[in-house]
């Protein structure tokens, strides 16, 4: 999606950002409006640009505002017509900016309520379909690993060292721990009471098919969940939110951790273990696969720190 690019800056500098702008090719539309910022006090300045173009404005901002107060806010516009220029903005590029993946992750994979809420009641269904038969168990799993935000928290990790943002990194590891801690909890909890009310026996656990998978997974089930780490951190670099279901879904993160909860409450460590091995293969594949997917970004798209960083 394109992208417009509102920019508050004292006067001065103001000025002198618009004569960098507006030379730019990419820069379709460009406003400013004197006085009109409130907090901070200055100018407004009203940027319209193809995406591809973003950095490059986010660059010059940095540049010439590097000593001064400064509020930017970026969006995605809908449509830019521009009849002299349509087939350039027809064919423009699909990247996210670093300052929109870092806002999106942050508010994604903070562990807040909300994120503690939807972890454990992912965990619960888990739980549910690890003692279920092939059908539910599959519909129970699928649904586990879309409601609990198991992928956020690892994805801040490679992407604050790619930043070199170290309390992006920090956040993201108290953030993956509450949250995996969570779903161990939850999942066990819930066993237990599925056992205590008679509803399921541990065998149904122990002897699950899909309990013996994840805890001896195997060369292709790792390749299946490499595939899917990857595929998710291009999304997250292309701003594709909206379809990353897909590598949810692939790699069994909320089903590993939940298994690790079920198997302690029916004494088998030995699942227990295995559990939490297939959990932290797929994070390290996760974390891999995001430092080389931002790693690439930086190199051939990007070519900037975040405005976020010092």
């Amino acid at each position: 999606m394109h992208r417009t690019i509102t920019i508050m800056a004292p006067a001065g500098a103001a000025d002198t950002l618009v004569g960098t702008l507006e030379n730019l090719p990419g820069v379709v539309g460009l406003a400013i409006h004197r006085g009109a910022s409130i907090k901070p006090p200055g100018d407004l300045l009203v940027v319209h640009s193809l995406n591809r173009t973003v950095d490059e404005v986010l660059h010059h901002v940095r540049s010439a505002l590097a000593n001064e107060p400064l509020c930017v806010v970026t969006g995605e516009v809908a449509s830019i017509t521009d009849r002299s220029r349509q087939r350039e903005i027809d064919h423009d590029s699909d990247e996210a900016i670093w300052e929109e993946m870092e806002s999106r992750l942050n508010q994604e994979g903070q562990a807040n309520a909300n994120f503690l809420a939807l972890t454990a009641l992912g965990a619960v269904v888990a739980a549910v379909g690890l003692v279920s038969g092939p059908v539910p168990q599959a519909i129970a799993l699928v649904a586990a690993s879309i409601i609990a935000p198991g992928f956020e928290p690892a994805a801040r990790l490679p992407l604050g060292l790619i930043l070199v943002r170290g309390s992006m990194v920090r956040s993201g590891v108290l953030s993956a721990l509450a949250g995996y801690l969570a779903v161990i909890l939850s999942a066990g909890l819930a066993l237990w009471a599925l056992l205590a009310m008679g509803a399921v026996t541990a065998e149904q656990f122990t002897g699950n098919s899909e309990v013996q998978r994840i805890a001896h997974s195997s060369l292709l089930d790792l390749l299946v969940s490499a595939c899917g780490a990857l595929a998710g951190m291009v999304m997250i670099a292309s701003f594709r939110h909206d379809v990353i279901a897909g590598p949810l879904i692939t790699l069994m993160l909320i089903p590993a951790a939940a298994m690790v909860g079920g198997a302690v409450v029916v004494g088998r460590l030995d699942l227990a273990a295995g559990g939490l091995q297939r959990a932290g293969a797929d994070i390290l594949l996760m974390v891999l696969a995001g430092a080389v997917v931002f790693s690439l970004k930086q190199r051939i798209v990007h070519h900037r720190r975040s405005l976020r960083h010092p």
